[in-house]
């Protein structure tokens, strides 16, 4: 659960819904560092879509994302597409977090994988061109795919295949606690698999253990 920790009643409603076993996130919040800090002592362990929808980082009054890239025990989920955060900054979160920290996600909508056009997020139109979805001049959702952002995230960075596919993949079981049964292929765990070339080109998937066409 996404949560602005700045919100009236946002530190209790961290700490009950974290004692009942909800993961709750920091995002969409323009917290000062002081409030992030309260949130996550009341137990919110990641942040939402890193420097997305966060106060800009200000040296007197740095915000969310700079306690995100300095708290090294909080788990970050980045859309790493290039058009969300520019390739510095990626690298900037890269060179400042600690490589089990790391979740990359898409902010998917339905428009991916389709060619350019408008499309429906919501109630809202959005514009897709160039691989940027729009709505009124805003970014709204995106059309990345997570294999595009493993790849992204080695040629923005220089990570390593394995660092980068944890990062999609171990990463984000160990912050859901479901690390017993998914996110690395060893013995007795859900056979989810997706076999990568060393550029990160998707090869051949596995679901349960069935082969699917890739």
């Amino acid at each position: 659960m996404t949560i602005a920790p700045e919100l009236p009643g946002a530190i209790e409603l961290i700490a009950h819904a974290t004692a009942l076993g909800v993961r709750c996130s920091m995002g969409h919040s323009d917290a000062k560092v002081c409030e992030a800090e309260a949130g996550f002592i009341a137990g919110a362990r990641s942040a939402t879509h890193t420097f997305n929808a966060m106060r800009a980082i200000d040296h007197r009054e740095p915000g969310l994302a700079a306690y995100v890239l300095d708290k090294h025990s909080l788990f970050a989920e980045i859309i790493c597409d290039g058009i969300h955060v520019d390739p510095l900054m990626v690298r900037l979160f890269f060179k400042a977090k600690e490589r089990d920290r790391i979740i990359l996600v898409t902010d998917g909508m339905s428009a991916t994988g389709m060619p350019d056009g408008t499309y429906m997020l919501g109630d809202m139109n959005v514009e897709v061109r160039d691989g940027r979805c729009t709505s009124d001049g805003v970014l709204a959702g995106s059309v990345l795919t997570l294999d595009r952002g493993v790849q992204n995230l080695m040629n923005f960075t220089g990570a390593n295949l394995g660092t980068a596919v944890a990062a999609a993949s171990r990463n984000p079981s160990r912050l859901m606690g479901i690390d017993d049964s998914w996110g690395s292929l060893e013995e007795g765990r859900t056979a989810n698999i997706a076999v990568l070339s060393s550029s990160a080109e998707v090869i051949q998937t596995f679901l349960s253990g069935r082969s699917m066409i890739a």
